[in-house]
């Protein structure tokens, strides 16, 4: 389905806050929104579906939205289902909540990352919070190597759609060849953002110290709306897995659009 949006909903405030997210973003894109509840076995499917269409009901009520919102209930795993409904669907985003790390590690646990990260199709994921008026920052990392640049491109599309500025975050390299390695990579991210008139710039940041703090240093200095980031197993960053599931629930509780480079579709660089 063309222009899809699918909101996982655990029936919570939470769900709730992401739905809330995703008709923001659906105003803007012209998109549909289904709101997905997963079930254990079939015998629940009819109690879940009243649920969802209360919970539907209630939001398009009090919003007032023209958004077309359908809910919709599989059986399977939270744990290894959405990924695959999205993909079926065609879906082009996923926006699903979390209560922050203490509610992602209560849900998924060591899951949280291959939840978000079992699809091509990108995964925003929010916090407890409510959608800004529009979003006028993406803050973007990348790092030596080229899968994280995927993210590139669905950054963009936001960009555009909000007319918003991407900062580019990399951090400066000392040994020549690297350094080298570095300066390629941004060249062709200011390459691709100005054939797509996407206002953007590029910060080269100390080495030293934690890039994640700087990241959100840096975001909170900008009243960053959104930061979007590629995982990929290459990465050269130290404990890669922490570092993505850290910035999917920081403490600025700042929404954190991610993509599984090594699933994508379409691969740019």
């Amino acid at each position: 389905m063309a222009n899809l949006i699918i909101v996982p909903h655990d029936l919570t405030n939470i769900g709730d806050a992401a739905l809330h997210y995703a008709n923001f973003l659906a105003k803007h894109r012209g998109a549909e929104i289904i709101v997905l509840h997963i079930v254990s076995d079939k015998s629940k499917s009819s109690a879940a579906q009243k649920d969802l269409e209360v919970i539907i009901n209630k939001y398009k009520s009090k919003e007032s939205t023209t958004v077309s919102i359908n809910p919709l209930v599989r059986v399977g795993s939270i744990f290894e289902d959405i990924g695959g409904i999205a993909e079926e669907l065609e879906a082009r985003l996923v926006v699903m909540g979390t209560h922050g790390v203490k509610g992602m590690q209560k849900l998924f646990g060591s899951y949280a990352i291959k939840v978000v990260t079992s699809t091509s199709v990108p995964f925003l994921v929010v916090q407890e919070t409510s959608p800004p008026e529009k979003i006028s920052n993406i803050i973007v990392p990348i790092d030596l190597t080229k899968e994280s640049l995927q993210i590139i491109h669905p950054a963009a599309e936001i960009a555009l759609t909000f007319g918003a500025k991407v900062h580019i975050l990399a951090e400066k390299q000392t040994d020549p060849r690297l350094s080298q390695q570095i300066k390629v990579r941004i060249s062709l991210v200011k390459k691709e953002y100005q054939e797509k008139n996407v206002d953007s710039e590029i910060l080269l940041m100390d080495p030293s110290g934690s890039f994640y703090k700087k990241i959100r240093s840096f975001a909170k200095e900008k009243n960053a709306e959104l930061i979007a980031m590629a995982y990929h197993s290459a990465s050269l960053l130290p404990q890669f897995d922490g570092f993505a599931q850290n910035l999917l629930t920081n403490e600025e509780q700042i929404p954190c659009l991610i993509v599984n480079s090594k699933l994508l579709s379409k691969l740019y660089y």
